[in-house]
Parts: C-alpha cells; sequence; structure tokens
C-alpha cells in the first residue's frame, strides 16, 4: 500500500504523539505502508511549520529535522502537472489529490474539505487509514 499524507497530518503527529497521525507515521516505519512524498509538499510542508503558532511548539531545528529526514526516508514522487479531475473546495490542497492519484496512493488527510471527496477518490481520516492497515495484515480476525 502507498500514502500521501497531508501535511497537516504529519504537523499533527509531532504536536500529538500519542494520536492517530502519530501512530499512522510509526506504521510507515514499521514497513506496513510506502509513504510518498514530492518537492511541493515538502515545501507546503516546510511553510507551515514555519507559521509562528506552531514555532512556538516546534522548534526551527527540529521543524527542519523533521523535513530533512522525511526527504531522505519517503519515496520522492514528481509534483504532479495533470489537473485534479475531482476538485477540493480548498484549490491549494488539489495538487494533493492529483499526486495521490499519480502514484496510486490513498491520501490521509485531517481536512473536512478533503474528507468529504471520500465517495470520488480513497481519501481517509489518520484514523480511517489505521483501520484500513489493520484490515490487511495478516492474523487479523474478521
Amino acid at each position: 500500500m502507498r500514502a500521501v499524507f497531508d501535511p497537516n497530518v504529519l504537523i499533527s503527529a509531532l504536536l500529538s504523539p500519542g494520536g492517530a497521525p502519530a501512530r499512522a507515521l510509526r506504521a510507515w516505519l514499521q514497513g506496513d505502508f510506502d509513504l510518498i512524498v514530492s518537492p511541493q509538499l515538502l515545501a507546503g510542508l516546510r511553510r507551515a511549520l514555519a507559521y509562528p503558532k506552531l514555532r512556538k511548539r516546534i522548534e526551527p531545528e527540529e521543524a527542519d529535522r523533521v523535513v530533512e529526514w522525511l526527504q531522505g526516508s519517503a519515496i520522492i514522487a514528481a509534483d504532479p502537472d495533470d489537473a485534479s479531475p475531482v476538485r477540493s473546495p480548498d484549490p491549494g490542497d488539489d495538487y494533493l489529490i492529483v499526486l495521490a492519484q499519480t502514484e496510486r496512493a490513498a491520501l490521509v488527510s485531517g481536512d473536512q474539505h478533503l474528507l468529504q471527496l471520500a465517495q470520488a477518490i480513497p481519501v481517509f481520516s489518520p484514523a480511517g487509514f489505521l483501520g484500513l492497515l489493520e484490515e490487511g495484515r495478516p492474523g487479523r480476525q474478521g
């Protein structure tokens, strides 16, 4: 399985180590799926981590380490050039939809405007994605 994490999921993982976003990130570290990032996604993450309200909770050096870690550990895909056949109410998120579609990956987001597109694209909340991973684990009783 492959997944694209909305930058908000990555930020939530940093802010709340016990929450579903952090557990989803740990599942990637355990090899449960491949995490896909792109230069645009990483630039958006870096930009968001520089917001003053986040700088109060995440030191600049830690933010830089996280982005560098993702650059070196996740699968780097090219930024997609295609227009999204499914549009988000927030046009700034359309690149995430196209990236996930191009890479045949699930999109994991905490944004309701993306989650409401679940009938059209494979998009999951972090908790929903964890459930999907659990369903695919060998030995699961069903």
